[in-house]
């Protein structure tokens, strides 16, 4: 708990660890004041130099020299030994500052940014995971992973992760004020300032966002409102998620409205069909992902329906 709370104290906690210290301190008093000491010795840590001037060796040969020189008594210290509790104290605050700035400062690792504009790009991360950045996304991940987790952000956009197993370090994947926590698995998450998705393909994932935390298995998919803070959790029942790493969409008996609802999203257009039983009929093939116009084609001779463009829309009746 010691190290969640030296984190807590120099600003490195993560939304979940603030959490746990939150729900810690109401326990006890004396939680309080555990973490009043250890607030206290990093405060006053940040005025002291973390080397000292004496050399211990030569003070000890220096001692050994006295003790042993003919006629030489020493003196017995005084009962009053204040100073050397002062003394002692500050060895413990020097020793105790000296060990945070060196876990957390000193060791503290290369942060990175990937930023993918107008491509899908791929990088691997220093622990052998892989991840897909859609267009128009960010994460932001360490040069290399060190501590007991491996963790990341994605700060916007849409991104594949196939993670390198690792049970004693997992892996969190910070969204917003959410988390999600694995081990070795793959999913697809889809964050923006309004809400995420999360879309498991392999393995098992753990969405935690405040008190609430979402188990997922393969198939499953939870959704995050982060204006009303509600959790839609169910089954991914398309591959469409995959558009982006696959270039094609696999549409098996699916709707003609989800086809579009998709195309919408990634073409950015709005495609309306005002007949709901037209909207409801359903259709298996593969899209090749490309020119819209090639994809209304096929559509229009599948259905044997009319596309139809206007100023700001497109109909398929």
């Amino acid at each position: 708990m010691d190290e969640i709370l030296i984190k807590y104290v120099i600003g490195e906690a993560t939304p979940a660890e603030e959490e746990m210290v939150a729900g810690w301190l109401k326990e006890s008093i004396a939680n309080e004041k555990h973490l009043a000491h250890i607030r206290l010795i990093w405060e006053t840590s940040k005025t002291l130099q973390t080397e000292s001037g004496l050399d211990e060796e030569s003070s000890w040969q220096e001692f050994l020299q006295l003790r042993d020189r003919p006629g030489q008594r020493l003196e017995r210290p005084e009962k009053n030994t204040h100073w050397l509790r002062i003394a002692a104290l500050w060895v413990v605050i020097s020793g105790t500052a000296l060990l945070l700035f060196t876990r957390y400062y000193q060791a503290k690792p290369e942060m990175l940014t990937l930023q993918s504009y107008d491509t899908v790009k791929t990088d691997t991360l220093s622990d052998g995971s892989v991840i897909t950045l859609n267009k128009n996304s960010v994460i932001e991940y360490p040069a290399k992973f060190t501590g007991n987790t491996r963790e990341m952000k994605l700060l916007s956009g849409e991104a594949f992760f196939s993670i390198a197993h690792n049970r004693q370090k997992p892996f969190i994947v910070h969204i917003n004020d959410a988390a999600v926590r694995v081990v070795g698995t793959s999913f697809n998450i889809r964050n923006d300032h309004l809400k995420a998705q999360v879309i498991v393909e392999t393995g098992i994932v753990e969405v935690t966002r405040k008190k609430v935390v979402i188990r997922l298995v393969p198939s499953e998919k939870v959704e995050i409102d982060y204006r009303s803070g509600e959790f839609k959790k169910g089954m991914s029942k398309d591959n469409f998620y995959n558009y982006y790493r696959t270039k094609e969409f696999m549409a098996n008996k699916t709707p003609l409205w989800r086809v579009a609802e998709v195309l919408n999203d990634v073409y950015k257009v709005n495609i309306q069909i005002p007949d709901q039983a037209l909207a409801n009929r359903q259709i298996t093939t593969t899209f090749r992902l490309g020119s819209l116009d090639q994809i209304l084609e096929i559509i229009s001779f599948a259905f044997k329906v009319q596309v139809i463009h206007e100023s700001n829309k497109i109909i398929i009746r």
